[in-house]
């Protein structure tokens, strides 16, 4: 935990969908000081006409490189997420060549009793976790 979630445009080879999420989960190892096995990713393919995302007026150039990422985690500090925020543009921009105006991230906060990692327990409730 958390659960990454990537929304990007169809197109991208094996080799760097694999290089995204081994390096948000870097990313988040780092920002979030997880377990390196505490890693649960989703990708999501949209076709380039399904998938809009414009820049709130901010000036971005957005192109097909863009990367949605999705955080759904406990809460994290406010300087947890900067952390995050800025590695994630830093370590994308480096190794996978994406832009860090075409990155964008979300967070959804939840609490302990909304996760089970199996078993029918809340391990977060139960203190396993």
């Amino acid at each position: 935990m958390p659960l990454i979630k990537l929304h990007i445009q169809k197109g991208r080879s094996e080799a760097e969908v694999e290089l995204l999420l081994d390096t948000v989960h870097e990313v988040m190892l780092s920002a979030f000081s997880v377990p390196e096995r505490d890693r649960y990713q989703l990708v999501f393919e949209h076709q380039a006409s399904h998938f809009r995302a414009l820049d709130t007026g901010l000036g971005f150039e957005r192109t097909q490189n863009f990367v949605l990422v999705e955080v759904v985690s406990r809460p994290r500090s406010r300087t947890e997420k900067l952390v995050f925020y800025q590695g994630l543009a830093a370590q994308f921009e480096e190794k996978c060549g994406v832009s860090a105006s075409d990155i964008m991230v979300s967070f959804v906060e939840n609490t302990d009793e909304d996760w089970s990692f199996g078993a029918g327990v809340a391990q977060f409730v139960t203190g396993e976790l």
